[in-house]
């Protein structure tokens, strides 16, 4: 679990216009919430944010205003959808000791059984609950030698000490598909197609 120490400002200007502005100077609006407090709205360091939010469930240690400092998990992230920018991030306060729930996204190491087979990821990302400061990165999965028709369960998924499911432990999170009856079906689909034509 990785911690990054951001800088931020409180913010009393609001609307698209403020946003405007605080874009352009390289910053991020955000908001913190959580706790059952009054929603707190702030700027953030934009190329510092961008890239503590390359990893996932980062810790962030804010030091707001120079007078609090306050911890807080990415809750919601919003990127211009063709630049990629950083547009808003929410933010969840969070304390030393606490239980959140995330997602975790699942990464699979080895190869599937000779034969043409596809993986199909049901969940990308499994939903754990977890310590505030002890929220793991990723959790890899083998699917070393499996072969059309397995799958494997959230149950099956072996996941760090402190750390529990917060889904069904019998939900399909990865299966292997035959690549023959994908094609099939495909094949079925354009078929129905020019027959309406």
């Amino acid at each position: 679990m990785s911690e990054v120490k951001l800088t931020a400002e409180t913010r009393t200007e609001f609307g698209k216009g403020a946003a405007r502005r605080i874009r352009r100077d390289k910053k991020v609006p955000g908001v913190l919430y959580g706790h059952g407090s009054d929603p707190l709205h702030l700027t953030l360091p934009g190329h510092e944010l961008l890239l503590a939010l390359r990893t996932s469930n980062v810790l962030i240690a804010l030091d707001i205003d120079g007078k609090s400092n306050e911890l807080a998990i990415p809750k919601s992230v919003q990127r211009d959808p063709i630049k990629g920018f950083l547009e808003h991030v929410d933010l969840q306060l969070v304390t030393r000791g606490e239980q959140v729930t995330v997602e975790i996204p699942v990464h699979t190491e080895g190869e599937l059984a000779p034969g043409g087979n596809l993986l199909e990821h049901v969940l990308d990302a499994l939903p754990v609950e977890a310590e505030a400061t002890h929220i793991p990165e990723s959790l890899s999965v083998s699917i070393e030698g499996l072969t059309a028709g397995a799958s494997i369960l959230a149950k099956d998924i072996k996941l760090p000490t402190g750390v529990t499911l917060n889904v069904d432990a019998d939900a399909v999170v990865l299966q292997v598909l035959s690549a023959q009856a994908e094609e099939a079906s495909e094949g079925e689909t354009e078929g129905a197609e020019g027959a309406e034509g």
